[in-house]
């Protein structure tokens, strides 16, 4: 652990998750050391450290869903389980010497940016800080949404969060989940073989294809490990699939496509499902894409069991005893599971702890005001010397890559500031601009605005009525962009400071 006297770095990583572990990683790399990497948990892992409900996995195979630069090949699953991915979280940190650089348990509670010397003043919990740069590696679905629902506090039983999850509470007797995501579709069957009674309760039913998951043989596991270069073939399959899926659904150029997964979608539930008019309630009424993909061989039937009750009437509140809905039904309930996501867009969201940029200008005002955007996903004009990794406009068809992408284009920007004697990089507004009205542009064509996807309540959508949590763009434009964007798209000055000591040396 870094030593809790040392004050001032020239790099301040926030979060240690998997895009704050890829930064301290290329940091390194690129002969940067003097950084630190903070998280408010006592462990790294981010999302994997802190969603451990039951059945909890990723929902692409395992192979396109981990760093380029560090193939695994122990995976057991071909979708992964979450102690896999906490495993190869704390694998990384200790194979790329990233423990060193850890101060866990340090929430940042604010940071403001110095316009005469250049830097960030960082507050913590355990101490203000001082950086030169700051890293944003906090994630986008790192703050649990909890619905806004009359009398939630008032309830007597227990009530779960699945990013949030209580192993101490057995799920047995009558349980309720609010929420159909792609949490609870992990969830919901797994509560259904442990609860007396189940109530689900659905305010916009989701598509669900069947996963194609399976179990890696010890023998596959062994050649990998012999011949680590075989990994390339799984993981180009699935990036491959991925640019495919991406480019043929959310960029809406395949239609058929997602036609045929609708069809997949829809025979997988008349298979499961006997009863006719709950397939009607489980069925969307928006296109495929609208909302996250979402894979499982068992959410479907587990509505043919006799113990779960699908409840589509809105709920109207919450008692101490259970839930009560527009029908004018109370469903009596012991344990209440919140599968209800994540503050993504929220104004409590963005940021996730006040920002205060060049000029004094709030990050959250600003972005409550103007578009949900960073230039190349990345940058804003009234935060300099600070980045993005999951920003807007950023996500492409490979989570890992999309952090890559990022992390690449932060290092190319202090590398550059390095080389220059810099101390201050900021993206200039024109840039900024162009890029926004590019991304908006092409954002017109896609799904998101021409398959009903009002009716589908998702996340993906802001305030304004955009979708930049996804990048219009091929995977490889997106890939070489981050990395070849032009250096004249900022501004590099020093400081008065820097200045005066170059002329000194002089």
């Amino acid at each position: 652990m870094t030593p809790a006297g040392e004050r001032e770095f020239e790099v301040v990583v926030v979060g240690a998750g998997f895009s704050g572990i890829c930064a301290a990683i290329r940091l390194r790399q690129a002969g940067i050391h003097d950084f630190i990497m903070v998280d408010k948990a006592d462990d790294v892992g981010g999302i994997w450290r802190d969603n451990t409900y039951p059945d909890v996995a990723v929902d692409i195979p395992i192979w396109g869903y981990c760093y380029s630069f560090e193939p695994n090949p122990d995976w057991r699953y071909a979708y992964a389980k979450g102690d896999e991915l906490k495993s190869y979280a704390d694998r990384c940190v200790d194979k790329y010497g990233v423990r060193p650089h850890l101060r866990l348990g340090t929430e940042v509670t604010g940071i403001r940016f110095d316009d005469e010397l250049h830097h960030w003043d960082v507050q913590t919990s355990r101490g203000p800080l001082r950086a030169r740069f700051v890293i944003n590696a906090y994630g986008a679905l790192g703050r649990p949404k909890f619905p806004d629902i009359a009398g939630l506090d008032t309830f007597a039983g227990a009530v779960i969060h699945s990013a949030r999850w209580d192993h101490t509470v057995s799920l047995a007797g009558r349980v309720g989940v609010i929420g159909t995501g792609s949490s609870a579709v992990q969830i919901i069957p797994e509560a259904a073989e442990r609860a007396e009674r189940l109530a689900v309760f659905q305010r916009t039913p989701i598509w669900v294809i069947p996963k194609p998951d399976f179990r890696i043989p010890l023998f596959l596991r062994w050649v990998f490990r012999l011949i680590p270069g075989l990994l390339r073939l799984p993981r180009w399959i699935v990036l491959v699939w991925l640019e495919l899926l991406y480019n043929g659904i959310f960029r809406f150029k395949a239609p058929s496509a997602v036609t045929a997964l609708e069809w997949m979608a829809r025979l997988a539930l008349r298979a499961q499902v006997p009863d006719r008019a709950v397939r009607q309630r489980l069925t969307p009424q928006y296109r495929f894409g609208c909302k996250f993909l979402t894979l499982s061989n068992r959410y479907y039937k587990t509505f043919a069991r006799d113990n779960v009750d699908l409840v589509y009437a809105d709920i109207v509140a919450i008692t101490a005893t259970g839930v009560t809905t527009s029908d004018g039904r109370h469903h009596h309930i012991d344990t209440l599971i919140l599968a209800t996501g994540f503050e993504v867009f929220e104004r409590t969201s963005l940021p996730r702890f006040p920002i205060t940029g060049s000029g004094g200008v709030d990050l959250g005002d600003y972005l409550d005001r103007n578009r949900n955007a960073a230039y190349e996903g990345v940058t804003l004009p009234p935060c300099p010397n600070a980045f993005i990794i999951h920003g807007p406009y950023s996500m492409t068809g490979s989570f890992f890559m999309t952090i890559e992408n990022a992390v690449a284009h932060a290092i190319r920007c202090i590398s550059e500031a390095r080389r220059r004697g810099a101390t201050r990089v900021e993206v200039k507004p024109e840039a900024y601009a162009r890029f926004i009205e590019e991304m908006i542009t092409r954002q017109a064509g896609s799904i998101f605005y021409n398959s009903n996807c009002e009716q589908a309540r998702s996340f993906y959508f802001d305030q304004f009525g955009d979708v930049p949590l996804f990048r219009p763009s091929t995977s490889v434009e997106a890939w070489w962009r981050m990395r070849r964007f032009p250096l004249a798209d900022y501004a590099f000055t020093a400081c008065k400071e820097r200045t005066a000591e170059h002329q000194e040396a002089s």
